[in-house]
């Protein structure tokens, strides 16, 4: 069966990452600006000044690039909204991700191209057919199954809605990453307790804390089986990315812009690999397991694939943080790079090394690369340690800027 090409969309918090998105096999990537997306607190957002870099190395990998702008605008916020904007359209980034009908009216007045945010909560055929007045692509609401995705998809073909570029109108799915108790991210548990909107971009994650119930009349507290009563499992759908694609769906987007290089090196790879190996009808059980393996590795608290089959209740956390196998420690930072040998130099700043460790190096031109010392090179003398103070040196294919970092890998 022949598949339709299917967008694999990956998260962009930092260059690092937008390059390891790029070198993962990321059709395209997400990344907010300012202080007017979801990730504004958990992660270190790009400035203005960073679009024309951003488009620029996109362009040159042929990869597209979207600005999330999806918070909930406030009238001060209008100033703000409408220099970015100026400058996205000034820049040429491919498209503004929203919800908040202040962004979708200046979009449409400015002809930049709109895809209609999960904040929207789009949950039916109706709501796709007004935002085809505004938009090209539309990421439905988290909470609906395969079924409802399969119906929203052939209807808009059978009605032949159009998005504003004349095509069919796209609808796109998460497929991976964190979940929030609330419907398509409407939180107000944070707002409501320490005056931080999530819905601003500003969430302070009460939800993965641990809570007791209390009766005020008797003092009594109920037992609760799992601690972690309103954190949900991270949503994972690598063993069933078959049945998504045959629901229609257009764009695979993982979530993540608060998240490192590595992991979004790791599981921009295996979805890829997963979506090449549906379109090629080789998508086999062993590869299913070898995915869940890797994805297992980098950060995650637990894995459900989500609502899509059907489930009424999601999977709980048992712990506060990531429960990955893998875990990466940092050493320093590169302090040389001698292009004829093709040799990078680090300044260890922390930590210790040894023969055989498996190091992971993270930087904004190279994304992220993994190497395993077979032989430590200690300043200039081959040595089987290093320790803080140390420099190491060791073949690396890539010239380095000085930016990059250098972490050591250890089981959990």
């Amino acid at each position: 069966m022949k598949h339709k090409e299917i967008e694999l969309l990956s998260p962009a918090g930092s260059f690092e990452s937008m390059q390891a998105a790029i070198n993962a096999g990321a059709n395209a990537v997400y990344f907010g600006v300012e202080q007017l997306n979801m990730r504004t607190r958990s992660s270190n957002s790009f400035v203005i000044s960073d679009l024309k870099e951003i488009s620029s190395i996109c362009k040159k990998n042929q990869v597209k690039c979207y600005i999330t702008l999806n918070t909930v605008m406030y009238e001060h916020d209008m100033q703000l909204l409408l220099l970015i904007l100026q400058e996205v359209k000034k820049q040429g980034i491919d498209a503004v991700i929203a919800a908040d009908f202040a962004v979708i009216q200046y979009c449409k007045q400015l002809q930049i191209p709109l895809h209609v945010s999960t904040q929207a909560n789009v949950s039916n055929i109706e709501a796709v057919q007004f935002f085809s007045e505004f938009s090209d692509v539309v990421v439905l609401a988290r909470e609906l199954t395969l079924k409802q995705v399969d119906h929203i998809s052939k209807e808009i073909k059978r009605r032949n809605i159009r998005g504003v570029s004349g095509e069919l109108i796209k609808i796109e799915l998460f497929v991976h990453g964190a979940l929030c108790m609330a419907i398509s991210g409407k939180c107000y548990l944070s707002l409501h307790t320490q005056n931080a909107a999530a819905n601003r971009g500003a969430c302070i994650q009460n939800c993965r804390r641990t809570y007791s119930v209390k009766d005020t009349e008797t003092n009594e507290e109920l037992l609760i089986d799992n601690e972690y009563i309103m954190s949900p499992k991270d949503l994972c759908t690598v063993d069933i990315l078959d049945q998504l694609i045959n629901s229609g769906v257009d764009v695979l987007k993982i979530e993540g812009r608060s998240k490192g290089a590595d992991y979004v090196h790791e599981v921009t790879s295996c979805y890829r690999e997963a979506i090449d190996a549906v379109g090629a009808n080789d998508y086999t059980e062993d590869k299913k397991k070898d995915w869940m393996v890797r994805l297992s590795k980098v950060y995650n608290r637990g894995f459900w694939e989500g609502y899509y089959l059907g489930r009424k209740l999601g999977e709980w956390t048992t712990s506060a943080g990531s429960i990955a196998e893998e875990r990466k420690i940092y050493l320093g930072k590169s302090t040389n790079y001698y292009p004829k040998i093709k040799v990078v130099e680090f300044l260890i700043e922390a930590g210790n090394i040894k023969d055989g460790d498996e190091l992971m190096v993270i930087g904004p031109s190279i994304g992220m690369a993994k190497e395993v010392l077979n032989k430590l090179i200690v300043n200039g003398e081959q040595s089987e340690f290093a320790s803080k103070g140390d420099k190491i040196t060791f073949p690396f294919p890539t010239k380095l800027t000085g930016q990059d970092k250098l972490y050591k890998i250890i089981k959990s």
